[in-house]
């Protein structure tokens, strides 16, 4: 009997749609910027920015305008072990406000002239009054993650639905954005983040762990015992970034992982927040490698583990504003540099158009 072949999953289909960024379109844009009115790559990390998104968006005069931060919403059985000082309530108190518009996130995307859409993925309360205006996307996969210090934050299954509902956000949202942006909400989440970040960068997890919200000293000696006990009971796989995910994450940071996934099949880029946010695209990246070349690091968390993050993904952030929010307000900062590297790709005069003259060529030290 002939084989019969099992058809591609959803996030298999995704998968492939993923590609590298385009070599030609890089190349172009590094040729553009070398002929500017400026010495040779003087703006830096600015103009390594402008080649990125001419790589991913297959053009010199890459599309920016119409951005979007994708706020995803979860909570957290871990926080009833006091790895916190804010009770779990607060998530829902804030979605209320970033709809509201009085959150970070609120003013500092209407400063950059970003919608935000808010993604209730995993939160304990419905939202059933924001839902039904319109002013929440309902994705619920559960009421929240289980306590993952005593079994799995989630099943496997849960998992996979979680990542799934970002694609499905991303895909949804793609026709009428030109730049994601990754944010959260969700009380305890540097807890799951860590533990992920541990579990997937073989780092200690005492040299991961931060203060979150602001535990002092003796709550972060908890904190850190906590996550320990974690990683050591559910013994996640590193290399299979959904079991890492169903035993010691949350259900919003699989869907930034799903999100940052469908934006590169959309071929958009994805401006990632801080450490919560980068823990998702670890989630992402750990699934598919060539998701990192549609990440664009928006800043340094003040969390000690970001940087490990930085290093596993081969990418160095933008901004460093000693900042630890969340909800997207590091994305939201970056936007402007992200227009002010389209601006100089599509605006600044050559050398020749400017009638400038070019530099002398450098005498070499033994003429």
């Amino acid at each position: 009997m002939p084989s019969v072949s099992t058809p591609p999953s959803f996030l298999e289909n995704t998968f492939r749609k993923i590609y590298p960024q385009d070599n030609e379109w890089r190349t172009r844009a590094q040729e553009h910027l070398g002929t500017l009115t400026m010495p040779y790559w003087a703006l830096g990390d600015v103009l390594d920015l402008a080649v990125d998104l001419a790589g991913i968006t297959r053009s010199l005069h890459p599309p920016v305008a119409r951005k979007k931060v994708v706020v995803m919403v979860g909570d957290h059985g871990i926080a009833a072990e006091n790895v916190t000082l804010y009770p779990a309530e607060v998530t829902t108190q804030m979605v209320y406000n970033i709809v509201r518009g009085g959150a970070g996130i609120s003013v500092l995307a209407r400063q950059a002239g970003a919608d935000i859409c808010v993604v209730d993925v995993g939160a304990k309360d419905d939202f059933a009054d924001l839902v039904q205006r319109g002013a929440v996307l309902a994705k619920k996969i559960g009421r929240g993650t289980a306590n993952m210090l005593h079994g799995p934050a989630m099943s496997r299954t849960h998992a996979v639905m979680a990542v799934e509902a970002g694609i499905e956000v991303a895909n949804a949202l793609a026709p009428e954005v030109d730049v994601f942006a990754t944010g959260e909400m969700g009380v305890a989440n540097t807890t799951p983040s860590t533990a992920i970040s541990a579990v997937i960068t073989g780092r200690p997890v005492a040299e991961l762990t931060g203060r979150g919200a602001g535990i002092d000293d003796a709550q972060l000696q908890h904190k850190i015992q906590v996550i320990e006990q974690i990683v050591a009971r559910n013994q996640p796989d590193a290399t299979d970034a959904l079991d890492v995910l169903a035993k010691v994450g949350g259900f919003e940071i699989g869907a930034i992982a799903g999100l940052i996934l469908g934006a590169a099949a959309n071929r958009k880029p994805v401006l990632v927040d801080g450490f919560i946010s980068t823990a998702g695209a670890l989630i992402a990246y750990t699934l598919e490698p060539f998701v990192r070349d549609y990440i664009i690091c928006a800043h340094a968390s003040v969390e000690p583990g970001h940087a490990a993050l930085f290093e596993r993904l081969k990418r160095k952030p933008l901004l460093q504003l000693n900042m630890r929010l969340g909800e997207g307000t590091g994305s939201a900062l970056a936007m402007p540099i992200v227009d002010a590297a389209v601006a100089i790709l599509t605006q600044m005069a050559t050398f020749t158009e400017a009638q400038v003259s070019t530099a002398k060529q450098a005498q070499s030290p033994l003429a």
